[in-house]
């Protein structure tokens, strides 16, 4: 074969064989796959780890450099995607700090990931090359377990579950996993979620996160028309879960320590915007049938109790930093919070999760978003943590070539 035709032959190969265009040289099989976000091909060897690049943290702090790496060889139940889009979550930002656990340096965060299939292991049946895909903030369980088989896969009783970043990967030699700040990840196709081809791409990756960790409290506590609930906290989570809850007729007030965001939660549908710093929040009581909290910062969890009905619920789904852990007391609950019900929420399953998405792109549900190249990772950070994001950045991964 001659030069010229070998480049033809690897620059069609994304679309022969499920992607996979194999070259024989000598024993060893060369795969190449078109990156329609990067002109460059992610080629690889059959049974080898692939290659990949993105950006990292090499310490707690919010500094990031480039860094390349690779990813576990391309399983027979696995499917390569190329990322286009990868958002910021709050938690992301302790997790490069370390606040909720050990930080492994280099770390490549990222779990809201949103690309393009482009190349599938020979037993895969739900993806095909060209499809667009989404993964959330976990990659893996066990599958076995009483959760996983009601597909909670995050609540894995066998303490299997794999995170997207900074997880030990139980299922691959225990390496420890990167996200999505980077141009491709691999993943089991039973932990990556169908995109619609009609989904506003550039704004599909936080549903994977915010989306889902909203959308699944929302429906366990059966938010309905006519219901009066609240928001706690209007950020990236909260501003999801408002349009949610008014997209199934809720009747919602939202609450926030900045003032500034009163006119966006009216755009997108709130009834009423209540200043946490203001004396009328003080006064509420026994008002609402749901609230969900999203606030990643210290507050009173009682504060919000005192505002349910009788049989009302509240569900928590912000992770503050130890330090900042909310204040609750026991005692006032117990005598002055009676059939009252606070519940915690982590993501979603699968399942769910792909639910949540279809419901989104259905009823035009999308985050509002800011696009952002990745070399603007920490000013990004900076803002989220100020609260001062607009509502979730979303890094296009074409800038990192």
């Amino acid at each position: 074969m001659q030069d010229s035709q070998r480049r033809e032959f690897i620059k069609d190969s994304a679309k022969v064989v499920g992607g996979l265009a194999a070259l024989t040289l000598g024993a060893d099989t060369l795969f190449a796959a078109q990156n329609e976000a990067n002109s460059a091909k992610i080629v690889f060897k059959e049974g080898e780890r692939i290659p990949a690049k993105g950006y990292a943290a090499f310490s707690k702090d919010w500094k990031f450099k480039p860094y390349s790496f690779t990813r576990h060889p391309l399983g027979e139940n696995d499917v390569l995607i190329a990322i286009r889009y990868a958002g910021i979550c709050h938690s992301d930002l302790h997790t490069v700090k370390g606040d909720h656990g050990k930080a492994n340096y280099p770390m490549v965060p990222g779990h809201e990931i949103a690309g393009e299939v482009v190349a599938v292991g020979k037993k895969v049946s739900k993806f095909k090359v060209g499809d667009y895909a989404g993964v959330g903030c976990m990659v893996n369980s066990c599958g076995e377990c009483e959760a996983c088989k009601q597909s909670k896969e995050q609540y894995c009783t066998n303490a299997k579950t794999v995170f997207t970043y900074n997880s030990k990967d139980v299922f691959h030699n225990d390496e420890i996993t990167y996200g999505g700040y980077s141009n491709n990840i691999v993943v089991s196709e039973k932990f990556a979620i169908k995109v619609p081809k009609n989904a506003e791409f550039e704004k599909v990756a936080p549903l994977l996160c915010a989306g889902i960790t909203t959308y699944s409290p929302i429906r366990f506590s059966k938010v309905k028309k006519g219901d009066k609930v609240a928001v706690a906290g209007v950020g990236g989570l909260g501003h999801m879960a408002l349009q949610y809850m008014v997209a199934l007729g809720a009747e919602v007030t939202c609450f926030d320590i900045v003032p500034s965001k009163k006119e966006a939660c009216l755009k997108f549908g709130a009834k009423a915007f209540v200043d946490v710093k203001s004396e009328e929040f003080k006064k509420i009581a026994n008002r609402f049938d749901f609230i969900i909290s999203t606030i990643p910062y210290k507050y009173d969890i009682n504060d919000y109790v005192r505002m349910l009905k009788l049989g009302g619920e509240m569900a928590i789904v912000g992770l503050p930093a130890p330090k900042d852990f909310p204040n609750f007391d026991v005692n006032a609950f117990v005598w002055q919070f009676r059939d009252k019900k606070i519940y915690a929420s982590l993501i979603g399953g699968i399942k769910e999760t792909q639910e949540m998405l279809d419901y989104s792109v259905k009823n035009k549900i999308y985050p509002k978003v800011e696009i952002i190249p990745i070399q603007k990772l920490d000013e990004a950070y900076q803002k989220v943590a100020k609260g001062e994001a607009d509502f979730r950045f979303v890094i296009d991964m074409k800038s990192l070539s």
